[in-house]
């Protein structure tokens, strides 16, 4: 049996219910999310163009022996450091001492044949003066004399090429470097038609070469508002820096040492090459590198924290918070960037902010709760 209330409880408790269900509703609203901002500031910025380059070495050389014979006598080691002038190989000597020793006396047989000659002009000479001989004798006579000068010189060239080949049996190196994989043995034949014995690469200073295409080189003239021949003028030079392999700078300021005069037909590229000084031997001759050129005056660019950026199809964006506290997606044009910032080319002004924490929590137009990050302009 249901029971009814008087008619005279309906009215509170229908007032209570609906105070309840305001309450519920209020309670439902959900608070604007807290997001973290930075400001987009300006900063000087250097401007850099970026290349792939290689390591190229200043001084290399595949060492060859110059005369054939048994090698005698390896005095180096694989990966040594060595000095110009230092003896690497020994090549079995005895066959060119004794062919300096026979050249040297095939010189005094032409000198003594010589003074044998002149003296012999020198009679017939007399005897011309005297009417004792005709005129033919003694042009003979004088002949006979120049044929030996020119014997005598003969075996002077002789000698001095048997003593070139001597010596050429001592295998010295050409400049300060550091040696390769030796490919020789003692004992093994070498000859100048041969393997190369060793390479030897002077490692510091070294070249950094890159090659760009017209496009480029030009973008870079302009960009570096240079002409093509202060790219390696003393006055002009940008700077550049190098990018291991391992993604950390090399701690080293290079300079263009060489801009080529002419566009490669086959590749459409004109090369450059910085030098540096390689102190610690990091850049490695046919390593390769990321090269950046500095430009010469620095510009006032727009930055922001690279965690602000997100990507879609569309390319990259950040989401402004503005002054209402209302986001707002905006597309950008993003350059390099610089330690954890990132220079935007186009789509902030300075002042504008970004959020860089909590963006998985917001979406454009809703309003949030922004709290300075701290983490912009430093």
């Amino acid at each position: 049996m249901l029971s009814v209330l008087p008619r005279s409880l309906l009215g509170p408790l229908a007032l209570t219910i609906a105070i309840g269900l305001g309450s519920a509703t209020m309670a439902q609203t959900p608070a604007a999310p807290k997001v973290s901002v930075a400001a987009a500031y300006t900063q000087m910025i250097s401007d850099q163009a970026t290349f792939i380059g290689r390591g190229q070495a200043i001084d290399k050389v595949d060492i060859r022996a110059r005369v054939n014979g048994f090698l005698e006598e390896r005095l180096v080691n694989n990966g040594a450091e060595v000095s110009e002038g230092e003896l690497l190989f020994k090549i079995e000597r005895s066959a060119y001492e004794a062919t300096l020793d026979a050249q040297k006396a095939n010189l005094a047989k032409a000198e003594a044949n010589l003074e044998l000659k002149i003296v012999e002009y020198a009679r017939k000479e007399e005897l011309f003066q005297r009417g004792s001989v005709p005129a033919a004798e003694r042009d003979t006579a004088k002949a006979n004399e120049k044929v030996a000068e020119a014997e005598v010189r003969s075996a002077k060239a002789a000698v001095r090429q048997a003593e070139l080949n001597l010596s050429y049996t001592n295998i010295d190196a050409p400049f300060d470097g550091r040696i390769g994989a030796v490919q020789v043995s003692r004992g093994d034949v070498v000859s100048p038609d041969g393997a190369a014995l060793v390479t030897l690469v002077r490692e510091a200073p070294i070249f950094v070469s890159f090659a760009l295409n017209e496009k480029e080189f030009v973008n870079v003239l302009e960009k570096l508002d240079v002409a093509a021949n202060e790219l390696s003028d003393s006055d002009r030079k940008p700077k550049v820096y190098v990018d291991l392999p391992n993604g950390r700078r090399l701690d080293e300021v290079g300079e263009i040492a060489f801009a080529d005069n002419r566009i490669d037909p086959t590749t459409g590229t004109i090369t450059l090459r910085a030098r540096f000084a390689n102190t610690r031997g990091f850049l490695i001759d046919g390593a390769f590198v990321s090269v950046g050129i500095e430009a010469l005056e620095p510009v006032e660019r727009v930055l922001i924290p690279q965690a602000a950026i997100q990507r879609d199809q569309r390319g990259d964006f950040v989401l402004v918070v503005g002054a209402q506290n209302t986001v707002e997606q905006r597309y950008i044009t993003s350059g390099d960037q610089v330690e954890t910032a990132v220079i935007v080319e186009d789509g902030l002004r300075e002042g504008e902010s970004v959020i860089v924490e909590g963006l998985q929590r917001v979406r454009p137009g809703v309003k949030v709760d922004a709290v300075l990050s701290g983490q912009a302009g430093e």
